[in-house]
């Protein structure tokens, strides 16, 4: 079923640092906000990263984000989708990233799994031709990878060179 993204970008003209998922799960939709699953992990490993409590509100997550020069938003504006997914995304629309790009002096973008990766490097790469880096999903589906692993992998994300974040392997 073919379904349009429901929820607007987190930024403001100070965000430095762009964090790109696939597609909003069921749960997300359900919520009004991203990484709204219970069982993902994507709040408490960003807390985790910058040595904070997990934020719980809406509210609470936009000043978690835009404090840190964060933005939020998804590669995909629309897509056929089954559920929440990834494996079951298809025919995807990209999302207009000049919407953040054009505001806030983005230097550096990131996606969150292999989904968003390939979604960028397809529909973005070529108009931006700025590289993404990879994190590992924080989809609860991601099981191999643990909150303490997958917070030393997002760690990069800080860019404090405090000796972790390392790339994953891809």
């Amino acid at each position: 079923m073919k379904i349009t993204h429901p929820i607007a970008p987190v930024y403001n003209e100070k965000s430095e640092k762009l964090i790109l998922g696939s597609f909003p799960s069921e749960a997300s939709r359900a919520s009004g906000f991203f990484y709204g699953h219970p069982q993902n992990r994507f709040w408490r490993v960003l807390a985790a990263v910058y040595g904070d409590r997990t934020p719980e509100t809406k509210e609470e997550k936009i000043e978690f984000l835009t404090g840190r020069r964060l933005a939020l938003w998804d590669v995909a504006a629309e897509c056929d989708v089954t559920g929440s997914a990834d494996s079951s995304i298809a025919d995807a629309r990209p999302n207009d990233l000049g919407i953040i790009l054009n505001c806030a002096p983005i230097k550096q973008i990131f996606v969150n799994g292999r989904l968003a990766q390939s979604l960028y490097n397809k529909f973005i790469l070529p108009i931006t031709g700025q590289n993404a880096v990879y994190l590992p999903s924080t989809s609860p589906a991601n099981a191999a990878w643990s909150v303490g692993r997958l917070t030393d992998a997002w760690s990069i994300i800080r860019g404090d060179n405090n000796g972790r974040g390392k790339t994953p392997p891809v």
